[in-house]
Order: C-alpha cells, then structure tokens, then sequence
C-alpha cells in the first residue's frame, strides 16, 4: 500500500456524509441530555467525526468492531442505524438492544458491531478472542478495536499486545488520542509515547497527527487493511485528535477545577473541525462545488431528525425486561 492512497471524490462524499450524521446525532443528543430526554449519561464525540469516519470506510458488515463508552459515531461510522441508536438511547423497545443497553452499550452483530463498552478498556480484551475467532473462522475478516488514551494506561492493554503478537490475529488497535483522560490532559496521566507501547510487541504502528483529517485516516486504514487481511498478524493506529465535549454532559456540576480553556477549545473548533477541513480541500482541488456539499449536509440532517422522531415514537419496554438475558436464574 502507498503512503500516499488517498480516498477518490466519491469516497470523499461519502466519508463528509458519515461526518455529518455524526456530528448532527452528536449537537442532537447534547441538547437531548440537557433537557432530559436520555435516561442516562452521554459522552460526546464531536470534532472526532474523522476517526470513526476513516476507520470504518475500509470494513464490511463481516468484519468486526468493538468500541468504547464514546461509540455513536463509531456506531454510525460501521453501518449501524441511526433510528435504532436515538431509539436504545431514549431507552426504548425499537433501540438496537431493546432499550436494554443505552448510550454505551449499543451493538448490532448484523452490522459486526460487537459491542461499545462503559468499562474504560474492557473493548481491548473483547476483540482480541474475536480476532481470534476471525482467525480460525479464516474467512478474510478482521476485527478493529477502537480505544482512548486513557484505556492505554489499563494492563490489560498489554496482555492483548501480547496475546494478539504471539498467535498473529487479524486484529487492528485504533488508539483514539483525543488529548484528555476524563478531566485530565493526557500528558499528565500517560508517560511516554502510546504509539510505541505496540512497538514493544513487534506490532506495525502508524501515527496519524493530524487525525482530524479524515484523508489522512483513510489513508492509514488502508495500509493496515491490507496489512492484516494479507495474514500479516495485529497492526497499531494512533489518531491524534481532539475532544470538543467535555467527558461528559453537565461534567461542570463536578469538575470544580478547569483543565482547559474555552479559548483552545474554540480555537479547535474553528482551526481543526474535520468536516470544514474536508469540504474545504475538495472546494480548494475544484473537485465539487457547494450545492452537493450543502445537498450531502441537508440529507444528513434530514436523517438525523427522522431518526430522532423514530426514537422519540417508541415504546417503553416492561419493567420485567431486566430480568431477561440473565445467566443465574431469577425469583419472583
């Protein structure tokens, strides 16, 4: 694969379209939680739309992915449908897993979203026994792990590295590097470079910096694509990017000391935005013009509100749904 692979026009289009859906579910669900519609929390992934987007153009419904407490746009980003996410997330029957799971546990194994995660790091483990099933499945596949900067300080980071290296799985770690573990900056809490954790391990690592460009994503996906479907063994991408939301909604109620500015994150938002970026390039190469660009963006919202008045239609599940799924059985 060339360094220099870059995603043609068409892909473009459509890698700006994910963006869009992610970043208007995003806006949607912040002025969800504030008027209390979710029942629960939320974490947020707006400015990081470029990951989930660059990542995912590369998988099938085959493959598989296993994503983190801030997953909607890796949800969206690997085929899942929107409708369903806005329905989980309302705590609805019609959600993706029946109102069960919410916001950070939402999966759809026809899609081969094995699941996001509320347990920082618990996404680490998970996808490595499903690598290995993809490599005695031997049918092509590959799993993708995507994982924050705080999840890289877990140990069982490590034992994945290990466990992944030593049997060769068809696995791809995705370090989301979105400057900040909870509410603190990352250089505080991680020593070192996160990058070379995999090195350690003999694993190939390419360090995106600027992974607010979605090209540049794209372009490190598609080298890791045809590395581990090639039979090549687990493969590393750090995306640096950056976290527009705060790790939480209403995170202000509890966070007494600031550890950042609101001058940097505007200067992020107006400097780094990943869909401006995208437009602007394609606008800059005289590749389209505005009136696709404003068709794709108007489509995207079109499908957000719909998906929103889907969720907002459903129905709420028994109260006895709880006591389904259960491994011990249970007394009435």
């Amino acid at each position: 694969m060339k360094d220099n692979a870059s995603p043609d026009l068409s892909q473009c289009l459509d890698l700006l379209r994910t963006m869009y859906l992610i970043r208007y579910t995003e806006e949607q669900l912040a002025e969800d939680f504030a008027a209390g519609k979710t029942p629960g929390g939320v974490h947020l992934s707006t400015g990081q739309e470029a990951v989930a987007a660059g990542i995912c153009a590369h998988l099938t419904d085959q493959d598989q992915l296993a994503s983190n407490h801030r997953g909607h746009g890796h949800f969206i980003a690997k085929g899942g449908d929107p409708k369903t996410l806005f329905a989980e997330i309302y705590g609805k029957s019609e959600g993706i897993c029946r109102g069960m799971g919410g916001s950070m546990h939402v999966a759809d194994y026809s899609k081969g979203i094995i699941g996001a995660n509320g347990i920082v790091g618990a996404g680490l483990p998970i996808s490595t026994g499903a690598a290995l099933a993809d490599l005695l499945d031997d049918d092509g596949s590959f799993t993708v792990c995507i994982f924050g900067d705080g999840a890289s300080n877990q140990g069982v980071l490590q034992e994945s590295f290990n466990f992944a290296a030593l049997w060769k799985l068809p696995l791809l770690y995705v370090c989301e590097h979105n400057g900040f573990c909870q509410f603190s900056p990352a250089e505080t809490v991680t020593a070192g470079t996160i990058s070379d954790r995999a090195k350690a391990f003999g694993i190939p690592v390419k360090v995106v910096e600027e992974g607010n460009d979605v090209r540049a994503v794209w372009n490190a996906m598609a080298w890791a694509s045809e590395y581990i479907r090639a039979g090549n063994g687990p493969a590393f991408i750090e995306a640096r990017t950056y976290r527009i939301n705060n790790h939480f909604e209403r995170e202000h109620l509890v966070v007494q000391t600031p550890y950042r500015t609101r001058e940097e994150v505007e200067k992020m938002r107006q400097e780094r935005d990943p869909i401006i970026m995208l437009r602007q390039w394609m606008l800059n190469e005289n590749l389209t013009d505005e009136k696709v660009l404003s068709a794709i963006d108007k489509e995207a919202a079109r499908i957000i509100q719909e998906s929103v008045a889907f969720g907002e239609a459903g129905t709420v599940p028994p109260e006895n749904i709880g006591l389904e799924y259960m491994f011990a059985g249970t007394y009435n």
